[in-house]
């Protein structure tokens, strides 16, 4: 039995294999946004340092109290 593969699966693997360069912009553009050590220090520093969020902030006549 196959397993299916969608429309947009097999137009991928066409149009990567007429188009081996695109291979190597796909894995820069990976590099920028998932490829990266993550600092837990840094990231711990941020959690803690953001401000509480307003209950409903789009509200002019809101105020906080």
């Amino acid at each position: 039995m196959a397993l299916y593969e969608s429309e947009h699966t097999k137009f991928m693997r066409e149009m990567m294999g007429q188009h081996p360069e695109w291979l190597e912009d796909q894995r820069r553009g990976r590099a920028i946004w998932w490829d990266r050590k993550v600092d837990l220090n840094e990231q711990k520093a941020r959690r803690e340092s953001t401000e509480a969020h307003r209950s409903y902030p789009y509200d002019v006549n809101f105020e906080q109290q």
